[in-house]
């Protein structure tokens, strides 16, 4: 069943969800906007690829007895674990309409655009941290680490978070969004590290160095306001971006309270405390 949804608003977007019976979609705490009053809300510490979406029915055959409750709870733990590594909330909030159709509203916490993924099962999406705003309980979260140099040079540190299964899932991010496809660009783009909000499974993500080391590689770094790195995408598949990124927002909040922290050059002598 698809879940219905509609995105609306302009400067700062919300996913307004009209769910069926027998359907339920959960969110990271914290995105949760209203609900009619026939929506129950279950806060839980566990996404569905973690146990805490499908929950055991006592003597049932998924329950395993004492043996299935115990791996259903290492799962939750190791699931919860890697999202307190990560930064991420430790919970998710499950909402399941009661006797009729009900409504739920969801938004991002930033001023920007929300999009809605469709998977199929085959492919999955890839989304920068904190993206996730709400799912289908048949789409599974999970936590996915950039290993070596690309995942410590990233601007979104190393962590991405990952979308598996079937169904929707809806993301948020700062700013427009941009679609675009690397094959239609050479089968390569390069961007700003903070300007990637997802990308389908096939596209590769790197990091990888402004210039060399000459005179111009050294302008891009102190100069060109991008440090050291840009993010590189390669492959065939949908990348979404977004135009506004974490950094440059609170570089201008501090500059209109009068501390701008960014200094003269905006790049590599940037004074921002991290």
């Amino acid at each position: 069943m698809t879940l219905q949804q509609e995105i609306v608003g302009s400067a700062m977007q919300m996913a307004v969800v009209s769910l069926q019976p027998g359907q339920t979609v959960y969110c990271e705490a914290g995105k949760f906007l209203f609900k009619t009053t026939n929506v129950t809300m279950e806060t839980r510490l566990g996404g569905p690829s973690g146990g805490g979406g499908q929950q055991s029915q006592p003597g049932g055959s998924g329950s395993g007895g004492m043996g299935g409750l115990l791996r259903q709870a290492m799962g939750t733990a190791m699931q919860a674990g890697q999202r307190a590594l990560a930064g991420e909330s430790l919970a998710f909030q499950y909402f399941t309409t009661q006797g009729g159709e009900g409504t739920v509203g969801f938004a991002g916490v930033l001023p920007g655009e929300m999009r809605a993924l469709e998977l199929d099962g085959t492919r999955a999406w890839f989304a920068e941290k904190d993206a996730f705003v709400a799912a289908e309980s048949t789409v599974d979260f999970g936590i996915a680490f950039q290993g070596g140099r690309t995942g410590r040079s990233g601007g979104e540190g190393f962590v991405l978070e990952k979308f598996t299964g079937r169904g929707t899932v809806i993301i948020a991010g700062a700013g427009n969004f941009i679609d675009l496809n690397p094959a239609d660009f050479g089968g390569r783009v390069e961007v700003d590290t903070g300007c990637v909000v997802a990308f389908e499974e096939g596209i590769q993500y790197g990091v990888q160095r402004v210039g060399g080391l000459n005179r111009q590689g050294v302008m891009n770094a102190v100069f060109g306001g991008e440090g050291l790195s840009l993010a590189t995408l390669e492959g065939n598949g949908r990348v979404i971006l977004q135009s506004l990124t974490i950094e440059s927002l609170a570089n201008a909040l501090r500059k209109a309270q009068g501390g701008d922290k960014q200094g003269p050059t905006g790049g590599l002598f940037s004074t921002n405390a991290q």
